[in-house]
């Protein structure tokens, strides 16, 4: 029972793969040689993000009792798999592109000063369907590698989650600085790897966080300009006028809705985030 529970949990499976540690004393920067990205020697076959049959077979599959050919009951299986559903969320918006996009979009709706236009729950949607945009090349590299070679009966339920774990490890590393990775080395006091991909994920995840909110705030700024600029001729305008009772934001509102419309902003935002991702 313990065996085919660790099974289902996939992702907590990912999450926590477990790599050896060393002590070290007087850490010096770290230069990362092998960053993901660069020239490797292999490219993983492309056949497309796995597909909700797909992910249905694989739980149906890890959690089918193969010593008697029997499946669990219908209530364990639904238990096992909330269990599992109940981290997703955690592991969306911290392990993939979804913390940069939503911060983005949020910082856009403030800049535009339409307090609740476009509502949070359009908002949010707006940032999972790009997420799922952003993210469809490494989903496709972890069901190529990892998921149909599984299902196929090449490779072990571990070894499937050890390479989808490369594949969500080596996109992270990505979007990473090196200086907070360094970080998170250094205060965790062990040996400076001699590959980025030899970090553990427990120093992996937090870097990647911090660098995703540093970026996120700094294309937030960014766009911040423009429309700051708007309020501020506006205000000069209506100051000058001697309309000093009437709130330069009523003026500016639609003026930079116009300007956000005519520019095609929604577009160069939508190109923008997904360009921006490494």
């Amino acid at each position: 029972m313990n065996k085919k529970l660790s099974i289902i949990l996939f992702p907590a499976f990912v999450v926590l793969l477990p790599i050896g540690v060393c002590l070290a004393q007087n850490i010096e920067p770290i230069e990362f040689p092998n960053m993901p990205g660069d020239a490797s020697g292999t490219e993983t076959p492309k056949v497309g993000v796995p597909s909700v049959g797909d992910l249905m077979m694989l739980v149906d599959k890890a959690a089918a009792n193969e010593g008697e050919g029997k499946d669990w009951s219908t209530p364990v299986k639904l238990v096992i798999i909330f269990s599992g559903l109940a981290i997703v969320p955690s592991l969306l918006v911290m392990m993939t592109s979804f913390t940069r996009i939503v911060i983005v979009l949020a910082f856009v709706r403030h800049a535009l000063s339409t307090q609740t236009i476009p509502p949070t729950i359009a908002i949010i949607g707006l940032a999972m369907f790009l997420t799922l945009y952003t993210m469809a090349p490494t989903f496709e590299k972890a069901n190529a590698s990892s998921i149909q070679p599984y299902l196929a009966d090449e490779i072990s339920f571990q070894t499937a989650g050890a390479r989808a774990g490369s594949c969500i490890k080596e996109f992270m590393l990505r979007q990473s600085r090196e200086a907070d990775l360094a970080l998170f080395v250094q205060m965790a006091k062990i040996k400076p790897p001699g590959r980025a991909m030899d970090i553990g994920m427990h120093i992996v995840i937090p870097a990647f966080i911090i660098s995703e909110f540093r970026t996120a705030f700094e294309m937030g700024c960014l766009l911040f300009i423009p429309f700051l600029l708007v309020d501020m001729v506006i205000a000069c305008v209506l100051l000058s006028a001697g309309m000093m009772m009437l709130p330069p934001v009523m003026i500016s509102l639609p003026l930079k809705l116009m300007l956000f419309i005519l520019v095609d902003g929604w577009g160069l935002l939508a190109r923008s985030l997904s360009l921006s991702f490494r």
